[in-house]
């Protein structure tokens, strides 16, 4: 009788474990289909998106000069050359300043900082600053290099003021993608008797720059589309030169900005073109990185 019993309990259980399994699958069928249907969305309004600014500011983006000639006060004429050579002297600024202080911040924190109150305090201050708003980095790019540093409102003070806006997202990725890092590895080499810093330069570094390079792509191409910390640091609208670091200077985004608030209707066509200028910049940068994680990756 017990035996019979024990056999009708194992056979209720295996029926309520394989329903539970069932369920689970339906479910997961369910918010696999609402997620498809998110970027479903999100796709599709990137396309309109795309597609108007396209059509508003495709031919003048292809107007002979555009790219290579100064602004003019004419909807129809000049270029946006001064904009284009102080957003790629901006990405550059911010990765050579950066990315070494953001992945040293990181290979600190994940392996030598010791785990007491102090660094829970900054790990905590790191992640907050991730979603401060930029003008905030702006006042600070601001307070720090133009009035305390006595740079004033040049390209050197808003390429320092966007790290500052970079180095939280790349501290925190770069934090994940070593963390990430299998322990086996780190394991296998302390016990060939390799140092810490040799581990951590020939094998954790390398097998992390995949992740940590997605890090830089997030941060980099959020700091050259950023138009609010460079208006406060002290970007200029219009400027007929190419600027150096230590002159007055514009990006891109602030282009877009003084062309869209110009009342001829021509303007707006001008800054749909400047738009597309700014996303194929980013999406250049982009795909170098991305080049380069991939090579790594393999």
């Amino acid at each position: 009788m017990t035996t019979i019993n024990t056999q009708d309990n194992f056979r209720h259980s295996g029926t309520e474990f394989t329903d539970n399994v069932e369920s689970r699958e339906q479910l997961g069928k369910i918010f696999e289909k609402i997620f498809l249907l998110g970027l479903l969305i999100g796709l599709f309004v990137l396309a309109l998106v795309l597609f108007d600014v396209l059509q508003d500011g495709l031919g003048r983006f292809l107007t002979p000069g555009f790219l290579i000639e100064t602004p003019s006060r004419f909807p129809d004429q000049g270029g946006i050359r001064p904009a284009i050579v102080s957003s790629i002297l901006l990405g550059i600024v911010v990765i050579l300043v950066a990315v070494p202080i953001g992945v040293g911040a990181a290979l600190y924190l994940e392996e030598y900082a010791p785990r007491n109150g102090w660094t829970a305090i900054i790990e905590i201050n790191i992640s907050n600053l991730a979603g401060v708003p930029s003008i905030v980095y702006g006042l600070l790019g601001l307070g720090v290099f133009n009035y305390l540093l006595g740079f004033g409102p040049v390209l050197i003070s808003g390429a320092l003021t966007l790290s500052l806006l970079s180095l939280p997202v790349i501290i925190v990725t770069a934090r994940e993608a070593i963390r990430a890092v299998p322990d086996s590895l780190r394991n296998a080499s302390y016990g060939l008797g390799i140092t810490k810093w040799q581990t951590l330069s020939n094998h954790v570094i390398p097998y992390a720059i995949p992740g940590i390079l997605t890090g830089v792509i997030i941060s980099v191409s959020r700091a050259i589309g950023d138009a609010a910390s460079l208006i406060v640091v002290g970007a200029v609208g219009f400027l007929t030169f190419n600027p150096g670091l230590f002159q007055r200077f514009m990006a891109l985004p602030i282009q877009i900005y003084s062309y869209i608030t110009r009342p001829e209707p021509g303007f707006a066509n001008a800054a749909a073109a400047t738009i597309i200028a700014l996303i194929a910049l980013v999406l250049a940068l982009n795909g170098v990185a991305i080049y380069i994680r991939q090579r790594f990756s393999r």
